[in-house]
């Protein structure tokens, strides 16, 4: 995605005299670098967009992402709210609460041979379990880095991340509060994965939207502005 799929959520929130900032992910857009793909590579690549005592707000990929940036750069962030998160998007024999390996790997293999194909399927998942799916995908559609018919080698970086990232074993040592939004319908990072998360962090509450799949921030900003906006105001208390 690009920071067009923040735009909604931004205008649902109001700017209240508020400093806002949407950066784009590494190699999402011309003016960006490509650094290495993994985890810790692209949080030290948006450390640099950052403001001090910032709260992030991420989601999905950018959510695994905000975790890694508060864990490693704890005095860089003052809070984090979480839409669809998970703390691994492989299952593993000891992590029920992923996509199938030989699926993620599927998605790497099909994106490089088949790039405006795979993506459209990933887009799709997205909307399962959503109640406004129909209109939703052509939101994430516009919302997307813009293809050529070939692979875009930022975003098959963005899937091998999702493939070898795994959280679960820092999560002590994030402390700052953290607020969890998560679809009930989620197909990709399922609400099983955002309840354990809630469980493991020391500072995290979750809200469960009812009828929502991964982008709530897309199919109903309003609905999700409404539980950051009291965040927002803590942080600046």
């Amino acid at each position: 995605m690009t920071p067009l799929a923040w735009q909604a959520m931004i205008a649902a929130l109001g700017d209240e005299g508020r400093e806002v900032h949407a950066p784009a992910l590494p190699g999402h857009d011309a003016r960006t670098t490509r650094p290495p793909a993994s985890l810790a590579a692209w949080a030290e690549a948006l450390a640099a967009t950052l403001p001090p005592a910032a709260v992030l707000i991420g989601w999905s990929l950018g959510a695994l992402l905000a975790l890694e940036l508060a864990r490693t750069r704890p005095q860089r962030v003052a809070r984090l709210i979480l839409i669809g998160a998970t703390p691994r998007f492989a299952a593993a024999p000891d992590w029920p609460h992923g996509v199938d390996t030989a699926t993620v790997s599927a998605f790497i293999s099909d994106y490089n041979r088949h790039p405006a194909a795979t993506l459209r399927r990933f887009l799709a998942l997205q909307t399962l379990g959503d109640a406004a799916r129909r209109r939703l995908l052509p939101v994430l559609e516009a919302a997307c880095v813009p293809h050529a018919g070939h692979a875009l080698p930022a975003l098959a970086d963005g899937l091998r991340i999702l493939a070898d990232a795994d959280l679960r074993t820092d999560l002590a040592a994030i402390t700052p509060p953290i607020h969890l939004i998560h679809g009930d319908g989620d197909a990709l990072m399922p609400l099983a994965a955002a309840r354990w998360l809630a469980d493991a962090l020391p500072h995290a509450r979750l809200s469960v939207l009812e009828n929502r799949g991964h982008a709530p921030l897309l199919s109903n900003p309003g609905e999700c502005a409404a539980l950051i906006r009291p965040d927002l105001g803590a942080a600046e208390d």
